[in-house]
C-alpha cells in the first residue's frame, strides 16, 4: 500500500510541473491572439511600437536582438573567465581552498539580480564609462561601428557586463562538477605519457568533457537570456527602432526588459498588453529551447561517466 500511495504521489508531483507548463503557454498564446492577428508575422520583424490608442503598432524585432546581443556578449566575456575557474578549482587548486572558494562562487547566485542592477548603476557604470567606454570610443569609435555613439554607462555594454558577472557562477559550478566527473584514469594515462597538467586538461578532461562544458554554458545562456532586473536598470530602456544593436554604447532593450517597463502602463484588453504578452511568449520558448539543449548535453556527459565507472 504504501509503495501504491508513494507512486501516486511521485506521479501527481510529476504531472503538476507538465500542468504549469502547459497552462503558462496556454495563458500566453491566448493573452497574446490579439496581436498575433493584426500584427501577424510583422510583429517578428517590426520595429515600430507606438501605444497611442487609435495609432497602434507594435514590432518585437528590436527587443529580440537586443535580447541576443546582449546575452552573447555577456557570454563571449564570462564563458571563459568560468572555464578557468573550473579549471583552477578542480585541476590546480589545493584542497583546503576548493570547498570555501565553491561556496564564495556559489553564494554569487544566491545574490539577487537587483542588488546587482544597484551596483551597477551607482559603482560599475562609472568605472564602465570612464575606463573602458571613453577610451574606446574616442579611438576607434569614428572608424568601428558598434564602438560609434557617446559613451554614457547606461547601453548594451554595460548591462552585458553585468550579465556576464552574474553567469559566472552558473557556468563554473557545472563546469568544476563536469571536469571532476572526468574518470582518473583518463589523467593518470596522460601523465604516464609524460603530459604536463595543461597537456592533460587541453587532451584528456576537455575532450572527454566537452559536450557537458557546451551544455553548462547553454545553461548561462538560459539565464542571461530571461534575466530582467539588472538589465533593465542598465540597457537604458530605448524603444521602437532606436532599440535596435546600432552601437555597443548606445542604450537598448531587451524583451524582459520591455515587459517590465510597460507592463503596468498596459491596460486589461488592450493591444499593448497583447503585444507585451506575445513577446513574454518569443521569450518563453527561447529560454526553453536553451535549456532543453543545455540538458540534454549535460546529460550525455553524466551518461557517458557512468558507463566508465560501470566499466
Amino acid at each position: 500500500m504504501g509503495d501504491k500511495v508513494f507512486k501516486i504521489a511521485a506521479a501527481v508531483a510529476a504531472t503538476y510541473v507538465l500542468a504549469i507548463i502547459v497552462l503558462m503557454v496556454f495563458q500566453l498564446i491566448n493573452g497574446s491572439s490579439a496581436i498575433w492577428s493584426k500584427e501577424g508575422i510583422s510583429f517578428l520583424t517590426g520595429s515600430s511600437w507606438n501605444a497611442v490608442e487609435g495609432r497602434e503598432s507594435y514590432g518585437a524585432a528590436p527587443y529580440i536582438a537586443g535580447t541576443f546581443v546582449t546575452a552573447g556578449l555577456a557570454m563571449l566575456i564570462g564563458v571563459p573567465i568560468s572555464m578557468g575557474i573550473a579549471m583552477f578549482m578542480s585541476e590546480l587548486a589545493p584542497k583546503f581552498l576548493r570547498t570555501p572558494l565553491s561556496f564564495v562562487i556559489e553564494l554569487l547566485a544566491a545574490v539577487p539580480s537587483v542588488i546587482y542592477g544597484l551596483w551597477g548603476i551607482y559603482i560599475f557604470r562609472d568605472y564602465v564609462r570612464n575606463w573602458i567606454e571613453a577610451p574606446l570610443n574616442s579611438t576607434f569609435g569614428n572608424s568601428v561601428w558598434f564602438l560609434s555613439g557617446a559613451p554614457f554607462g547606461l547601453d548594451i555594454f554595460t548591462a552585458s557586463l553585468v550579465l556576464a558577472i552574474m553567469i559566472i557562477p552558473t557556468i563554473s559550478s557545472i563546469s568544476r562538477e563536469i571536469m571532476i566527473a572526468v574518470p582518473n584514469s583518463q589523467r593518470e594515462a596522460a601523465y604516464m605519457l609524460g603530459a604536463t597538467k595543461w597537456e592533460v586538461f587541453k587532451m584528456a578532461v576537455v575532450p572527454y568533457s566537452k559536450s557537458g562544458l557546451v551544455g553548462a554554458s547553454i545553461l548561462g545562456l538560459g539565464r542571461a537570456v530571461g534575466e530582467t532586473m539588472a538589465v533593465t536598470m542598465l540597457i537604458g530602456n530605448a524603444t521602437g527602432s532606436s532599440a535596435f544593436p546600432s552601437s555597443l554604447f548606445a542604450p537598448g532593450q531587451t524583451m524582459s526588459s520591455i515587459i517590465a517597463n510597460e507592463f503596468a502602463e498596459a491596460s486589461a484588453g488592450s493591444l499593448h498588453l497583447a503585444a507585451l504578452i506575445g513577446i513574454g511568449l518569443i521569450l518563453f520558448i527561447v529560454a526553453i529551447g536553451i535549456n532543453i539543449v543545455a540538458q540534454l548535453l549535460v546529460s550525455r556527459v553524466l551518461k557517458a561517466h557512468e558507463g566508465a565507472v560501470l566499466a
